[in-house]
């Protein structure tokens, strides 16, 4: 009898089946409800924060419709419309920090007088002018002469509490967006500027500060601060005295200056003076005609921030010395507590104290990579440096270098005998033996010494002994020079010499020229001088040796109508640089920027703009390092060789020894020629033993900045050296014109080549 099957093998699976049932009849109720809303308006938030993050606000029916699109891909516009303003364009600021909104950090208000302006007012600029962005002096005296260096602002009215306020009033209209603190003082106050300004580095400028030196009110609870300690001021605080200061100057005037301050800031915004805000204390100090700044060493001397009142100019420079050597033996025992803490948490490190640096703080030396990177030591002795700049085994120690030895000399002395006193040995110089020197660029100058001193014992017996250290000069804080502001939009006129050597490579500079200035109307223009020797000037009615490249200016002309190419004829058996400028001077604008450059220069927009920005009127000259090309006869295995100037080792170098480019104003050229020609003989000629770089060097205040540059390159060509010109230059053309052939290790390679072709050319000769 067959038998049914039983519903027993069912039974394990029934509670799946009905789980899943259950599950999708859920979802298909549920989804109605949450299309419909289910969904809570925390969520919808939730959901426009992730998925839109715009400043517009979307509603919940947008954002939920955005929710449910399938895989929010986003949409790429591939062709944006501009977005119309009006038909103004939008404002874009000149820096950073104003686009940003980033401000300085304070601005300082003295209040003087014409009777103190020039005395102790000026004591007062020097000892803080130097710690202070914005130093301004405010008086009520008209027609008031200002002294050299300081900004003087005058109100027209000297009632103390008018006078108070019209100071108030200029920062805030002047100063108040651009700056966070305001810190106002009288003529008569030492500021000690380092403290002051360290102030502000630990409040937050939002906060309602109104700090001081503090002095109570006579008939109502409360405090104000002396104008004469100085009074801190925060951003918030001088907006609030913006709003209501008419309204303070119309209910309290007959009061001084800082109790009406107070009793404004009080009545205005209910704040009284304080000493100490979040942790930072304010301290002053009175000052009498006891006081000796020399010998003073009470703690309320140390620690404060400034001293009132000052009657004698000399006080503040007095006060001044003193606050430097009590700042700087500050930083010498924070330095040493440093350097304690350093060592005594060394032994928690994976190296233990073996990984200590020498000095404790400083960038361990400079580890190399290859050989190529091992710092090579420099030898040198009291009098001479064996590693010498043009090349030379030996040359004389002189101006910086020397001052360099004789002071690491007499440092090492000095720590002898230091280190050495409590032994009763003192030390005194005798000769140096050797010295080693090398620029670690992670640490600064290494120093090593072999001294030979005279050592004196406790028993007054003298002994000449031997003694090497180690010294090490590091590398300073960097510090942010301000410059003046330049642009890549400034004219440049590009000077061209053309002599009768070079005329083969004037139609590739054209070429060039044209491709990188005159396609894209680059703001340049450039001026072609042709230099003739005097017989070829005495034939140029008959054969001009530059008239096809003169005919080859006019057809650029020609191709660009924009473009004026204009030549300049001058006749000269010794064409030097300070020749050619000599006359290129006089027929440009004073303002004219010029560069200088050579037939075989392939120039770029980068190095163009780079000698825009790296030259500065009255302020910097800029003197590039071309890469030079090696001779691609000696380089090369193969012809064609590569129509422009391949950059690296094996293809070129950077030549030190060539002068030929330069970028700098004509007004600072005429100025520092004048002086040049003021400091020789009325009738020498000075144009034959100078160039560019070493006249600007020698006989002008300007910065002489000088570079490699990668984006200047020049051909090779055979460079002819002048023998009349100066023996320097001459030596120069020449190291320039050898080192210019190809490297060292290629010339001994062709040498070896060449060797060993005669030897087997030989030995043929033998065995025929």
């Amino acid at each position: 009898m067959r038998r049914q099957p039983s519903m027993l093998y069912l039974r394990p699976f029934m509670p799946l089946i009905v789980g899943l049932s259950l599950g999708f009849t859920l979802c298909l109720v549920c989804l109605p409800l949450l299309e419909e809303g289910c969904t809570s308006e925390g969520s919808v938030d939730q959901v426009a924060r992730l998925r839109k993050p715009n400043s517009v606000q979307e509603s919940s029916q947008d954002v939920l419709q955005n929710y449910n699109d399938d895989d929010f891909e986003p949409r790429i516009i591939t062709n944006p419309k501009p977005v119309k303003s009006g038909g103004k364009q939008p404002f874009r600021a000149r820096y950073i920090s104003t686009e940003l909104g980033i401000r300085e950090k304070l601005v300082v208000g003295v209040l003087t007088s014409r009777e103190s302006l020039d005395t102790v007012a000026v004591a007062l600029n020097k000892t803080l002018a130097h710690y202070i962005h914005k130093l301004l002096y405010f008086t009520g005296t008209r027609n008031v002469k200002a002294p050299g260096g300081m900004y003087v602002v005058t109100h027209g009215d000297d009632r103390p509490v008018w006078e108070m306020a019209q100071t108030i009033r200029y920062i805030n209209d002047h100063f108040h967006k651009d700056y966070d603190w305001t810190y106002l003082v009288t003529d008569n106050t030492y500021v000690q500027g380092d403290r002051v300004t360290n102030i502000f580095d630990h409040i937050s400028m939002n906060r309602d500060v109104y700090m001081g030196k503090r002095a109570a009110f006579t008939d109502m609870d409360g405090y104000y601060c002396k104008i004469g300690h100085g009074v801190v001021l925060s951003h918030s605080v001088m907006s609030a005295l913006q709003r209501h200061l008419d309204g303070c100057m119309e209910t309290i005037l007959d009061l001084q200056p800082d109790e009406w301050l107070g009793r404004c800031l009080h009545d205005v915004m209910g704040i009284s003076c304080v000493e100490e805000f979040e942790g930072i204390d304010y301290n002053t100090y009175e000052f009498s005609s006891a006081t000796d700044p020399d010998n003073e060493d009470s703690q309320e001397f140390q620690k404060a921030h400034t001293v009132h009142p000052i009657v004698e100019p000399t006080d503040f420079y007095r006060l001044h010395r003193r606050f430097a050597h009590i700042e700087l033996d500050l930083a010498y025992s924070e330095i040493e507590n440093i350097k304690a803490q350093i060592k005594n948490l060394s032994h928690k490190t994976p190296e233990g104290e073996a990984g200590l640096t020498w000095p404790i703080g400083i960038n361990p030396p400079f580890k190399p990579q290859s050989r190529f990177d091992v710092l090579s030591w420099d030898y040198f002795t009291e009098t001479h440096l064996y590693t010498c700049p043009d090349g030379a085994p030996k040359c004389e120690l002189h101006g910086i270098d020397k001052m360099d030895v004789d002071d690491i000399i007499g440092t090492s002395i000095q720590r002898l005998n230091d280190k050495y006193k409590k032994q009763g040995l003192t030390f005194d110089h005798v000769r140096l033996l050797n010295g080693y020197r090398r620029f670690d660029p992670t640490r600064g100058m290494e120093y090593e010494l072999d001294l030979l001193v005279g050592e004196t014992g406790p028993d007054n017996l003298r002994d000449v002994v031997t003694k090497r250290v180690k010294l090490l000069r590091p590398l300073s804080q960097v510090e942010i020079i301000p410059m003046p502001y330049v642009t890549e939009t400034t004219r440049l006129y590009v000077i061209l010499p053309v002599t009768v050597h070079d005329r083969e490579q004037v139609a590739k500079f054209l070429d060039s020229y044209a491709q990188v200035v005159l396609d894209i109307h680059e703001n340049s223009m450039l001026t072609v001088v042709f230099i003739y020797d005097p017989l070829d000037a005495q034939n140029i009615q008959e054969e001009d040796v530059f008239g096809m490249l003169k005919s080859m200016i006019t057809y650029y002309e020609r191709k660009y109508p924009n473009a004026k190419i204009p030549w300049i004829s001058i006749k000269t058996d010794v064409p030097t640089q300070l020749k050619i400028m000599d006359i290129i001077s006089k027929k440009h604008p004073v303002d004219a920027l010029f560069l200088l450059v050579t037939v075989t220069d392939e120039l770029t927009i980068e190095f163009l703009n780079r000698c825009r920005m790296n030259t500065i009127a009255g302020w910097q000259a800029f003197f590039p390092i071309h890469f030079a090309q090696y001779s691609p006869e000696l380089v090369y295995d193969t012809k064609p060789y590569p129509a422009t100037v391949e950059f690296g080792r094996e293809f070129g170098h950077f030549d030190v020894h060539a002068f030929d480019e330069a970028c700098f104003y004509n007004s600072d050229y005429m100025t520092t020629r004048t002086e040049l020609q003021k400091q020789r003989k009325e009738n020498e000629d000075v144009s034959e033993t100078y160039n560019l770089y070493e006249m600007f060097l020698k006989h002008s205040n300007l910065h002489v900045f000088r570079a490699v540059e990668p984006d200047l390159r020049q051909r090779y060509m055979p460079r002819t050296c002048n023998p009349h010109l100066s023996e320097d230059l001459y030596h120069s053309c020449l190291v320039s014109q050898s080192e210019g052939l190809a490297s060292k290790e290629q010339l001994a390679k062709l040498i070896f080549e060449h060797d060993n072709e005669i030897k087997s050319q030989s030995e043929n000769v033998v065995k025929s």
